[in-house]
């Protein structure tokens, strides 16, 4: 019996699963999919509760209902992979595998800057979590004037066009809520422009200046004072904010990191034409697991 073990089952790995499921024979492979987590997230999702178009629950189901029969779901904690052993390590036990695909995904790293996770759900918001979106949303109920700064981090980010849309969307709804002449939105991002593609960041600059929506390039932040309200560049420009919308630092899985397997940011470097882990063999990575550049 051979076995291919999928680690992450989120989008990425309950797809892998379902689709080797059909072409492998279950009287020939053992299919594994581990993960922490018996919930599945609808990410794209976080992204509209902090305006109240969906809730928390309009995004969250039982990953159950996505696997379909023959796939052995397991509920652990990754602690590790060996290679050379061709094994992975959980809390409770251990996985050999044939074939490995990594679809942990990535995670926010607040406290990566400097005075940020200190300050995370005051007057510091994030729509990249569950829990981010939903205290956001509390937040933005009651937030009727001042100054918004929406701040990218640092690249990679995943979903690279979601804080320009947190950004429209918030000028929608501090207009529908007769407030927005109230409030200032400032985007602040260490691109060049307002997106990553020079077409398409002339449009939606252009849209940003329509909407009254200050772009702020090529800003590395340095740090966070709570305290002061402002964020500090490592140039020493500061930004005032009364709400700051962060995008953090986004890292690669801690087991990544732990099995020496990636980049310092916990990426795995993958092949970009064929996701297989440049590294190692029989090893694929798929989604934000990966270094693809997407």
């Amino acid at each position: 019996m051979k076995r291919l073990v999928i680690l992450g089952s989120g989008t990425g790995g309950t797809i892998i699963a379902g689709k080797m499921r059909k072409i492998l024979a279950e009287s020939q492979w053992e299919i594994t999919l581990i993960d922490r987590d018996w919930q599945h997230h609808y990410q794209p999702g976080w992204l509209f509760i902090p305006f109240g178009i969906y809730t928390k629950e309009d995004c969250v189901k039982p990953k159950i209902k996505f696997i379909p029969p023959g796939i052995n779901f397991v509920l652990d904690d990754i602690t590790g992979i060996d290679p050379v052993k061709k094994q992975v390590k959980t809390k409770r036990d251990n996985y050999p595998y044939d074939w490995l695909v990594i679809a942990t995904g990535c995670r926010i790293m607040p406290e990566e800057v400097e005075g940020m996770a200190e300050g995370m759900g005051a007057d510091i918001h994030n729509f990249y979590s569950q829990e981010g979106a939903v205290a956001l949303y509390d937040k933005l109920k009651y937030f009727d004037k001042g100054r918004v700064v929406v701040n990218i981090a640092e690249m990679p980010f995943k979903c690279p066009v979601a804080p320009l849309e947190f950004a429209f969307m918030a000028d929608w709804y501090f207009s529908i809520n007769g407030v927005r002449k109230n409030i200032e939105i400032e985007l602040v991002t260490p691109l060049g422009a307002a997106f990553t593609k020079p077409v398409a960041a002339g449009i939606l600059g252009h849209i940003c200046e329509q909407k009254n929506i200050k772009v702020t390039p090529n800003y590395q932040i340095a740090g966070v004072d709570a305290g002061k309200k402002t964020i500090k560049s490592y140039g020493g420009e500061e930004i005032p904010y009364d709400l700051l919308v962060a995008i953090p630092p986004n890292f690669g899985a801690q087991f990544i990191m732990d099995s020496d397997m990636g980049d310092p940011m916990g990426y795995v470097d993958t092949d970009h034409f064929t996701l297989k882990a440049k590294n190692y063999d029989y090893i694929y990575v798929v989604g934000d697991a990966t270094n693809v550049p997407t």
